[in-house]
């Protein structure tokens, strides 16, 4: 019988607090949270022991908690505040060393805890988030099943734009599609920006129209069992490219396919950047990619690891990334090319299409 994955994850952690000296940790990240013990509620507080996982969640998870947890989990339901319960229940045993999650831990909260005189509270950094970075066959594939989804509401909308028509209701079909097909939500805000609104790498749909032979970048992202998609399209629409628009979408192209044709396990996350940076810069557009080449994906749409020029730490055969080169020229436009890989022992390996073409929408 197939072990339990979320059981296995709370034995390899039992082993890291063992090597820190801690007696208990406290979880309070909800894709923390969840990664150890399926609980997807917004209330919960994750204490973890050598012989106990404890959930303490309030009374609108009292159904919720145990059928999501399914025996992962002792499932504590309080009534009023959920602290109060974890001081009791430490209450019963010696007082401990504690770790917590000083990266998510809010100020109040931390105020709860330094309270707790039944425990030594131990700041603690990204313990599970180390762990989630490798990813297992399972998370794999509900990443390529989220990342399916997504194509097949770009492909849905694509035929559909036209140029007069706003940003806002490109992202409102685009993201009706994507809830039609499965999608459990939207990882992040959709961004549809038009023209010289594509130069701004985090825009938002606003009701510009769209202009006849515009650039339009379309980055958006599906979730399937919690897991992520993250996607970026550049399309023209209403007409065809000038030869401007065809030469930067072609330095873009080739930055992404020299990045994922060069990724390997063991590679620091600023030599991966350098991949695609080179090609850029070389082109003489060094000063136009300002952002890094890409980041982890799996539970959140941001998480470990990095693929930046200030991330010297190597990446782990096992993780999955986005590679989402881009050059912004202000008041004309921006291309980004985005993709997601998982990084196999020999190299990437695609869980989006990596269709690199120049689609032009008529």
């Amino acid at each position: 019988m197939e072990s339990d994955r979320r059981l296995d994850r709370q034995a390899a952690l039992r082993r890291r607090l063992e090597v820190l000296a801690l007696d208990a940790l406290l979880i309070s990240h909800g894709p923390n949270v969840r990664y150890l013990t399926g609980f997807t509620g917004s209330a919960g507080l994750l204490l973890l022991t050598p012989d106990r996982t404890l959930l303490i969640t309030d009374f609108r998870y009292t159904e919720q908690a145990p059928e999501e947890t399914r025996g992962a989990a002792d499932v504590a339901t309080e009534g009023s505040n959920l602290w109060d319960r974890l001081r009791r229940v430490l209450e019963t045993g010696p007082r401990r060393r504690l770790g917590f999650e000083r990266d998510h831990l809010t100020v109040r909260d931390a105020e709860r805890l330094s309270r707790l005189e039944v425990a030594e509270p131990v700041p603690t950094s990204e313990l599970v988030e180390s762990e989630r970075v490798i990813k297992d066959a399972g998370e794999v594939e509900a990443i390529r099943a989220a990342a399916a989804l997504a194509h097949a509401a770009l492909a849905e909308l694509l035929p559909t734009v036209r140029a007069g028509e706003t940003e806002r209701e490109v992202a409102a079909r685009l993201e009706l599609a994507l809830r039609r097909r499965g999608s459990e939500w939207h990882p992040f805000q959709t961004i549809v920006a038009a023209g010289p609104r594509s130069a701004l790498p985090h825009a938002r749909a606003t009701a510009r129209p769209i202009g006849r032979g515009e650039w339009l970048l379309i980055d958006f992202g599906a979730e399937l069992d919690g897991y992520c998609a993250d996607i970026t399209r550049t399309v023209i629409v209403g007409g065809k490219a000038d030869g401007r628009q065809r030469e930067i979408y072609r330095i873009v192209a080739e930055a992404q396919r020299a990045a994922i044709a060069g990724l390997r396990p063991g590679m620091s996350g600023r030599d991966a950047d350098a991949l695609a940076r080179d090609v850029i810069e070389a082109a003489g557009y060094g000063e136009a990619f300002g952002h890094s080449l890409g980041h982890g994906l799996g539970l959140e749409i941001h998480e470990a690891p990095r693929l930046a020029r200030t991330a010297r730490e190597p990446i782990p055969a096992g993780a999955v990334v986005t590679v989402e080169p881009g050059i912004y020229l202000q008041g004309w436009g921006g291309v980004r090319i985005e993709d997601d890989v998982y990084l196999a022992a020999d190299g990437a390996r695609g869980l989006t299409d990596i269709r690199t073409e120049l689609l032009e929408l008529h």
